[in-house]
Formats: C-alpha cells, structure tokens, sequence
C-alpha cells in the first residue's frame, strides 16, 4: 500500500476565508486526486487516519467547496474524431453589460468547454470541441450573426496533445516550495 505524505501547512482561500489545511488534508485531497472517489476505509488506508476521522475531515474539506466532484477521464478520442480549436476573442466594448451578454452566451453552448478571461490585447480564450471545422466554422458564423459584442477573433486548431496533466496537491506544494525559496 503507498502512503502518501505532505508537508505540514497550507491555506486555501474559500471567498476571501481561508482554510487551514494540514498535512492530513492534504494527504486526503492527494488521494481523492489520485484515486477519486473510494471507500472510507481505502481512503482512511492511504491517509493513515482512521475511518470515522478521515470522514469528518472529509466532510470538512467537501463543505468548504475544495471538493469540485469526481469524475471518470474518458478517452473520448478513442470513441470519436473531434476537431478542437483555441479561440481568442476581443469584444467591440468592455462595459460590464457587454462581457455580461457575450459570457452568458458562451455558458449556453456545449461545445465551447472551457472560457477564460484573459488580459492583453484579447479579452477571452475559449476551447471549442465540434466534430468538424465545418461544425466549428458554423458556430463561429452564428456566434457573429448573434452580434454578441464580437469585434475579432482568431483561431489555432489543434494538431495533437502534447501534455495534458492536472496539477495534484503534491506538485503544487513542490512548486510552492521552490516559490517561496
């Protein structure tokens, strides 16, 4: 069985509050990481806590919104041929009502699946799935017909994942080390 082990403090900010964690919690969120959701026992296990402990703790972390849900990381490659392409947009105006229309535009649309603001001479990135650039061209098209305050774009389509890693809490706090140093 591999133990996992953490340093001894971080603080997370919960809307603007933060959040003590301990190496314990930290242990607990590196292994829901790694493993998703398991068993209190498999859990408590890894942690090196016991079960009823390592459930409250559990329950703690969860009610403070450090949780976001588990999920299975499907290989939807494998099932179909999509066509991905970054997108960078910058809006005609920047009046709060203007990023309002266009954002809750893009909240509306399953394939773009990942929507940033950004700073610079753009104002968002968007990460667009479809099954075709002809699909994406025709979203795009209808995106402008919308006129949802899009002044320009430009599109990078993407060829092939190079690296496509979340960071766990244990590089996090290797990278944190190596800031702070």
């Amino acid at each position: 069985m591999t133990r996992l082990h953490a340093p001894a403090v971080l603080s997370i900010d919960n809307n603007m509050k933060k959040i003590p964690l301990d190496a314990v919690d930290i242990r607990i969120l590196s292994a829901l990481q790694q493993h998703g959701q398991i068993s209190k026992i498999h859990l408590s296990e890894l942690v090196n806590l016991s079960p009823t402990p390592c459930w409250l703790r559990l329950t703690r972390l969860k009610n403070a919104g450090l949780i976001k849900g588990y999920r299975g990381l499907v290989a939807v490659e494998k099932v179909f041929d999509l066509t991905t392409v970054l997108v960078t947009v910058a809006l005609k105006e920047h009046r709060k009502s203007d990023f309002d229309l266009f954002e809750k535009r893009i909240q509306s649309i399953e394939e773009i699946v990942e929507c940033y603001t950004i700073g610079g001479g753009t104002d968002y990135v968007l990460k667009v799935v479809t099954f075709s650039l002809l699909d994406f061209q025709a979203l795009i098209s209808q995106l402008l017909d919308e006129e949802i305050g899009i002044d320009r774009y430009y599109v990078y389509v993407l060829v092939r994942d190079v690296k496509s890693t979340p960071l766990t809490m244990s590089q996090l706090l290797k990278m944190k080390n190596r800031s702070e140093q």
